[in-house]
C-alpha cells in the first residue's frame, strides 16, 4: 500500500506480548508477517521506523519446559535468553523477504541512567536508521533484575520515542484502543482522542496486565500523557487488525490518539527520563510549587522557595525537587553547587538555582 501523503515520517512502534503470540505462548507467525509486511513497506516509502518488540519470554515457552521450583528472576532469564534467539530470527526472515535488514539491540534501564550510555545508544539508532536498516528493540532480561527492569516494553518505547524525537509512538496492543466504561459497561465505545492534560482516564480504565506480559492500559496511558506533552503524537491501536500501521500513518481515526501539545526542547525530553541519574535534590515551600505547577507562566527556581537541600551536587548535575510532604515533582540541572545553594536558602533577589530552560515538572 502506498501512502501519498502520510501525517508521520519518524515513529517508534511498540508491539506488545499478547499481539504476536498465541494463548500457549508460542509465536503468532501470520500477525507477525502482517506486522512486519506493513513496517517494510513504510520504510521503503521513506518512513522511519524503529520497532520495540516483546514476546521473548512468550517465545521460550513454547521452546523449553522449566521446572516449577525454579526461582522468578531465574525462570526469566532463561526463557527470555532463549525466546529473544528465536524473536530475532523471525523478525530476520520476515523483514528479509522485503529485502529490509535488521538489527537486534537489547538494553537496560542503566542504559538509559547514564548520559554517556544514552548518548551511545542515540548515536546507534541514528545510524541504523541513516542505513535503512530497522533497529528491533527489546529489554535485556536475561541480565535485567528487579531494580534494573522497565515497568514494561511500553516504557522503554516510550524513553526510545523521546530520545529520538520521533513524530509518533504507536502502541500496539491486543485491544483497539482505551474504552469509556464511564457509560456503556456492557458495550463500551473507544475513546478516539484524549488531551494530555485530561486526567479522567483513571476513571475509564481497569488496572490489569496481560497474560505474558508485564504491563497495563494503566501504565500506556502515564508514558502516553508524558509523550503527548512533549508534543509526540501517541496512539494506542489493535495490533491484530488488518493494515493498522497504514491507518494510523494515513491519518485515519483509529484507536486512541494522545494528542501532541507543542514539541518540547529536547534537554527537557531526557530531564524528564531523569530518575536515577540526580546529584541532590531540593525541597520547596508551598509557594514555589504553586510556581512551578502554574499551567500558564513558565517560573525558574529560585532561592527563596528552597526549605532545605539533600546530598552535594556540583554546577550542571541533575537534582530532584520534592515538595514538603516527600512528592517528587521535577528535575533540573542546577547553576550552581550545594554548598552554594544552602548560603542562599529563603534568599530573595539571587540568581534561580534551576533556568527553567532546564527544568522539568511532572504533568
Amino acid at each position: 500500500m502506498f501512502i501519498s501523503d502520510p501525517v508521520y515520517r519518524k515513529i517508534v512502534v511498540k508491539v506488545g506480548t499478547n499481539v504476536i503470540t498465541n494463548a500457549d505462548g508460542k509465536l503468532n507467525l501470520d500477525i507477525l508477517d502482517q506486522l512486519t509486511t506493513q513496517i517494510a513497506r513504510l520504510c521503503n516509502q521513506g518512513i522511519e521506523v524503529l520497532l520495540v518488540s516483546s514476546g521473548a519470554v512468550g517465545a521460550g515457552r513454547s521452546i523449553i519446559t522449566l521446572p516449577v521450583g525454579l526461582p522468578p528472576v531465574a525462570r526469566r532469564q532463561v526463557l527470555s535468553s532463549t525466546g529473544q534467539i528465536k524473536l530475532i530470527n523471525t523478525y530476520a526472515d520476515l523483514f528479509a523477504r522485503h529485502g529490509v535488514t535488521t538489527a537486534q539491540i537489547l538494553v537496560t534501564k542503566s542504559d538509559f541512567r547514564d548520559r554517556q550510555h544514552y548518548l551511545n545508544m542515540r548515536t546507534c539508532f541514528s545510524s541504523l536508521i541513516e542505513q535503512s536498516v530497522i533497529p528491533v528493540i527489546n529489554e535485556n532480561d536475561a541480565v535485567s533484575v528487579t531494580e534494573l527492569m522497565f515497568t514494561d516494553n511500553d516504557e522503554l518505547s516510550g524513553l526510545i520515542a523521546s530520545m529520538m524525537q520521533v513524530d509518533a509512538h504507536i502502541i500496539l496492543s491486543h485491544v483497539d484502543g482505551l474504552f469509556d466504561l464511564s457509560k456503556k459497561k456492557d458495550n463500551p465505545e473507544v475513546i478516539p482522542q484524549i488531551d494530555p492534560e485530561d486526567t479522567r482516564f483513571h476513571k475509564f480504565i481497569q488496572p490489569g496486565k496481560s497474560e505474558f506480559g508485564r504491563g497495563g492500559m494503566l501504565t500506556k496511558c502515564h508514558i502516553a500523557r508524558k509523550l503527548a506533552g512533549f508534543g509526540i503524537s501517541v496512539h494506542i491501536a489493535n495490533g491484530r487488525t488488518p493494515g493498522i500501521l497504514y491507518d494510523i500513518v494515513s491519518g485515519k481515526s483509529v484507536g486512541t490518539k494522545f494528542l501532541a501539545k507543542k514539541p518540547t526542547h529536547g534537554r527537557k525530553r531526557w530531564l524528564a527520563h531523569s530518575e536515577g541519574m540526580e546529584k541532590g535534590a531540593v525541597t520547596i515551600n508551598a509557594g514555589a510549587e504553586k510556581a512551578l505547577r502554574s499551567p500558564t507562566e513558565a517560573n525558574s527556581l529560585l532561592p527563596v522557595g528552597i526549605e532545605s537541600v539533600k546530598g552535594a551536587f556540583y554546577k550542571g548535575d541533575i537534582i530532584k525537587i520534592c515538595t514538603e510532604n516527600g512528592e517528587i515533582i521535577g528535575y533540573g540541572m542546577a547553576r550552581y553547587s550545594s554548598e552554594k545553594t544552602r548560603e542562599l536558602l529563603g534568599k530573595t533577589g539571587e540568581k534561580p538555582l534551576i533556568h527553567y530552560d532546564y527544568l522539568y515538572i511532572n504533568i
